[in-house]
């Protein structure tokens, strides 16, 4: 979801050819939204990686990789926080990344996109696209995006937890992603 949204966004910035670019952690961030028990959560990935490249004459060509470290999913309870990484939720000893690759983007005019590809979760991969919209100015490159996902659909919410009757089955992440093209304005 993020390499789409970031290969897009930065993509568009390099109008001659194929552009690679790279993402600012620092000023970019994937998050995700649930309901728990009746009340909404939030939380964040703190460690991502992402590779981009994007012509925007053929966004169709371009192709983003990005690895969410899934043991790094915060929501700021510590009960919450424990649980994600565990073999109900994430299992992270088993699959630590998430992964999704785009294997192309859609124009859909006046700074929208998709990146379409394929989201990996605990070794679960299912078809994904991803809209999101892009910001560019000079060398720098903006991609936001929203997409709900199913937890259940990738086993994330095992025993207890797969019904969806304490925590919701739908999930929502966002992107929010900054890069810069590594060949400059």
């Amino acid at each position: 979801m993020l390499g789409t949204l970031l290969g897009t966004l930065l993509g568009a910035a390099s109008p001659a050819a194929a552009a690679e670019w790279v993402i600012d952690p620092a000023r970019s961030a994937i998050r995700f939204s649930g309901v728990q028990v009746g009340a909404p959560f939030s939380g964040r990935f703190e460690r991502f990686d992402a590779t981009v490249t994007f012509d925007p004459a053929k966004p169709e060509a371009g192709h983003a990789t990005v690895l969410i470290d899934l043991a790094s999913a915060r929501t700021g309870d510590v009960q919450r926080d424990t649980a994600l990484p565990q073999q109900d939720w994430f299992d992270v000893k088993a699959a630590r990344q998430a992964r999704f690759e785009a294997t192309g983007f859609v124009d859909k005019g006046g700074g929208d996109y998709e990146a379409v590809g394929t989201l990996t979760i605990r070794g679960t991969s299912r078809p994904l696209t991803l809209p999101f919209r892009l910001a560019l100015a000079g060398d720098q490159a903006r991609a936001t995006g929203h997409v709900g996902l199913v937890r259940t659909a990738f086993g994330v919410g095992q025993g207890a937890w797969a019904s969806g009757q304490w925590v919701a089955l739908e999930v929502g992440v966002d992107v929010d992603l900054v890069a810069t093209s590594k060949a400059g304005p």
